[in-house]
């Protein structure tokens, strides 16, 4: 009867060893993912914002430039055509 007594014993020892195992590989593993997060937000912020912004100003100067020649840099410029 010892025996089965020490075998149980051993058996849960090694379920809190096992539950400490999988908690440890939780943390590891949220660990991981938050370094994955942080590395993605770098990377939008040094590579596709600046390219984004580029692209997004030099479409936005060109309507200007279209614009100010159509309509020239008066109050119609800012304001947009006005027919009464």
């Amino acid at each position: 009867m010892p025996k089965s007594i020490q075998s149980l014993d051993t058996i849960s020892v090694s379920s809190d060893a096992s539950s400490y195992d999988s908690d440890e590989e939780d943390r590891l593993a949220e660990q991981e993912w938050q370094e994955s997060l942080q590395q993605l937000q770098q990377l939008f912020a040094i590579v596709l914002l600046p390219y984004l912004g580029k692209f997004l100003g030099r479409r936005w100067s060109h309507w200007a430039y279209a614009r100010y020649v159509r309509l020239g840099l008066g109050k119609s410029f800012f304001l947009g055509d006005q027919r009464l």
